[in-house]
């Protein structure tokens, strides 16, 4: 007999994910070496304030402790209709990643300059609320500057080049 065969499941794409927050001033503070997807421990009050959209990464960023992975500094507010049983605004979250992801995470982060940062958190096509983060190295003003006016040139160039056709 032939063995059924399972689906492939895809990773999340741009139009099967509904994005909850985004950090955008992260890639302008700093330089993204490498990106891990990352699950995410919450209570339920916490997943219907996420649905609303209540949340803010702009201040948070990634921690190792006792070899787990933890989300410091995400403000999720409360959830107005959750009574008693509403969650604390500012805790530490449990990021959940694989040992290895973990291992490799550590090293990368330990060297001089990187930090983890939350780039964004989103729920994906089965529901499920993730948090992309990224090991990242602080930029100079200078490299600001630069990255401002590369940016600037291409956008004329594509500008120059639409108005061609």
């Amino acid at each position: 007999m032939a063995k059924k065969s399972k689906k492939n499941i895809k990773p999340a794409e741009k139009g099967n994910s509904t994005r909850i927050s985004e950090n955008r001033k992260a890639r302008h503070k700093y330089a993204v070496i490498d990106t891990i997807e990352c699950g995410i421990v919450l209570q339920g009050s916490e997943v219907k304030s996420l649905r609303a959209g209540n949340v803010s990464i702009e201040e948070a960023y990634g921690r190792v402790m006792k070899n787990e992975l933890f989300l410091v500094g995400c403000d999720i507010s409360e959830y107005t209709e959750a009574s008693s049983l509403n969650h604390k605004r500012r805790r530490d979250r449990k990021l959940l990643i694989h040992k290895q992801e973990l291992r490799k995470l550590t090293q990368k982060s330990l060297a001089s300059g990187h930090t983890l940062i939350p780039l964004k958190m989103y729920f994906n096509q089965r529901g499920i609320a993730k948090i992309l983060m990224g090991i990242c190295k602080g930029k100079k003003a200078h490299d600001k500057r630069e990255a401002l006016k590369q940016r600037d040139t291409q956008r004329g160039l594509d500008r120059a080049m639409r108005s061609r056709r």
